[in-house]
């Protein structure tokens, strides 16, 4: 008997044009799921002049609705402004399951919350650790103790993240599932030949905020180029602590031997790699962290910060762990230096390529899928007694904004009935198929 065959809306506001971990996540699944033969859709905001309806590889349809960003990359919370946008695409595309990614995401919570409304199951994956005790912490565990309460089931990219998402948001941890990233090990080679020489190449990818460690760079660096003179450093990335970085080079005259790129693109991310022989991740907070997969894939021996669902990602003898403290970072650092004799960039990547694998994590959502589909649906009642138990004012609160937006949703198919919505026919790719001729298929669809 064939498997049965999903129609999946992913939603967030963070893919393609943008570059970071969920992007490549949402991306990379998608289209091993496309492979699975199941269907999938992806619907996020609208990206400068990039707004309607897009195709990408493999026949991946990206709907990007005309919302603009408001802060990071996020839309400007509506609760039900997305109402109508959301129940067009899940009738037109005849979606079963929806599944939504990152907690920051404005899109990811309303479109989970708009769908269970409408009797659709929905899966959410957790990408990022958060605290408990910061105000911003406290307003985000909320919303997610908010969206988390009806969902059919969870995925959380570590065991860390597991149980951070468990506490933060009192989800039954049997509704959570642990399926980590992967990495694309074709894209991330190493080089034929390492860098050679007496020099040292330490290489670092990464947002220059505080959150990813920028500010332990800045005391990690001079001291490490005082201890080793063949050592270098390549800092590719962006953001506001950057000019923090730029002072440390001028102060102590390292501009010779710590490189700024600036942003890099994830297409030039390996070519930046393959240059060096460590890399240096110094993140304050992290559920997995894909960066240190792509380095390892390319044969450098990664020193990082034991935080969060990092531990989790490599064997010992591929990483080295320091503790989120500049000394302990130095020291963690001279052990790495020790160590690249015995490093085997192309044994790390065969390894790499046996540990991490897109196709492995797309059969894995695919089983959480199935079991999604199996929940029984709830009538309103049964489901508002779960926003009720989120606390003694947000549960009458959840339960007013769930039981308007059931209101609302009555009335706009009386508006706009069902039968009035066209269905988008689907297409399979036959194997085989030219290119040019998938091409021209899309072509005529998008025209008409």
């Amino acid at each position: 008997m064939a498997p049965e065959r999903h129609r999946i809306l992913m939603v967030s506001d963070f893919f393609y044009p943008n570059f970071g971990g969920v992007e490549n996540h949402i991306y990379y699944l998608s289209q091993c799921l496309l492979e699975l033969g199941h269907k999938v859709v992806v619907m996020t905001h609208a990206y400068g002049n990039r707004s309607g309806v897009r195709y990408m590889t493999g026949g991946l349809k990206v709907y990007y609705v005309p919302w603009r960003p408001f802060v990071m990359q996020n839309t400007l919370p509506t609760i039900y402004g997305t109402l109508p946008i959301v129940r067009t695409i899940l009738i037109r595309e005849q979606i079963s399951l929806v599944h939504g990614h990152q907690a920051f995401s404005t899109l990811c919570h309303e479109a989970l919350m708009h769908a269970r409304t409408m009797g659709y199951k929905v899966v959410f994956t957790d990408h990022s650790l958060y605290g408990f005790s910061d105000v911003g912490s406290i307003h985000m565990n909320k919303v997610l103790q908010f969206t988390l309460a009806d969902v059919t089931q969870a995925i959380c990219v570590s065991h860390t993240s597991k149980e951070n998402t468990v506490l933060r948001s009192g989800i039954p941890p049997e509704k959570v599932y642990m399926i980590p990233n992967a990495v694309d090990t074709a894209m991330f080679m190493p080089a034929e030949e390492r860098p050679g020489g007496n020099e040292i190449v330490i290489v670092v990818i990464s947002r220059l905020v505080y959150r990813k460690g920028a500010d332990l760079l800045v005391e990690v660096i001079p001291e490490v180029c005082q201890l080793y003179p063949n050592v270098r450093f390549i800092v590719g990335g962006d953001g506001p602590k950057r000019v923090r970085l730029e002072e440390m080079r001028e102060k102590h005259s390292l501009q010779d031997r710590v490189d700024m790129l600036g942003a890099v693109p994830h297409a030039s991310v390996r070519s930046v790699l393959i240059t060096g022989h460590i890399f240096l991740n110094s993140s304050l907070t992290e559920a997995f962290c894909i960066a240190i997969l792509e380095a390892a894939s390319c044969g450098l021996l990664t020193v990082s910060t034991r935080v969060g669902g990092v531990p989790e990602v490599l064997p010992d003898d591929m990483i080295v762990l320091a503790e989120p403290d500049p000394t302990d970072m130095v020291q963690s650092i001279k052990k790495a230096i020790s160590l690249l004799p015995g490093i085997d960039p192309q044994a790390m990547h065969e390894r790499m390529k046996k540990l991490y694998d897109w196709h492995d994590v797309a059969k894995r959502t695919e089983i959480v899928y199935d079991r999604a589909l199996k929940c029984p649906n709830q009538p309103l009642l049964g489901r508002l007694s779960r926003y009720l138990s989120c606390g003694s004012w947000a549960g009458k609160l959840f339960c007013l904004v769930m039981t308007i937006d059931f209101l609302l949703w009555h009335l706009l198919k009386l508006w706009q009935p069902e039968e009035d919505i066209d269905k988008v026919p689907d297409f399979v790719i036959p194997t085989g198929e030219t290119s040019s001729a998938f091409d021209q298929e899309l072509d005529d669809q998008s025209s008409s």
